[in-house]
């Protein structure tokens, strides 16, 4: 319990506007549901409906024109409001790892929102890059 309570702290928050899947065995349809931070060994985001812990999932996150997906294991579930946070462990460390490549772009891809509306700035990607890795790579956790 201890180590799980951990982890929770762990996570790295992620921009609640991006749009996560989770495909659970024996659950109708894949419900959207927004990723909420992400851990170097999982993630956390918010669902309509409890899961059970120890379901197994598939996780796809639309980012770019691949999306990326993982298998993974509901390692917790909490009531919250009037929804649930679920706590998703990867199967892979290599889907750790990628994980937190896509977790990286999304804050990217915010910066380049941020920047056209708060400076009129336009940034192709790979500026936008560059700019977030300079200003705040520092500060995002790494996997060791």
């Amino acid at each position: 319990m201890h180590h799980i309570m951990h982890q929770e702290r762990a996570f790295l928050r992620h921009p609640s506007e991006m749009p996560i899947h989770i495909h659970c065995e024996g659950h109708h349809g894949p419900g959207l549901r927004r990723l909420h931070n992400i851990s170097l060994g999982g993630l956390a985001c918010r669902s309509e409906e409890p899961l059970e812990v120890g379901s197994d999932v598939c996780v796809e996150i639309p980012v770019g024109n691949l999306p990326f997906r993982a298998h993974g294991s509901v390692v917790w579930c909490h009531p919250h409001r009037t929804s649930f946070e679920l706590g998703i462990q990867f199967a892979d460390h290599e889907d750790a790892f990628a994980a937190r490549m896509v977790e990286q772009l999304c804050y990217i891809e915010r910066y380049r929102r941020q920047v056209k509306e708060n400076e009129g700035r336009e940034l192709d990607s790979a500026t936008a890059a560059l700019e977030w890795i300079t200003k705040f790579a520092n500060s995002f956790p790494r996997i060791d």
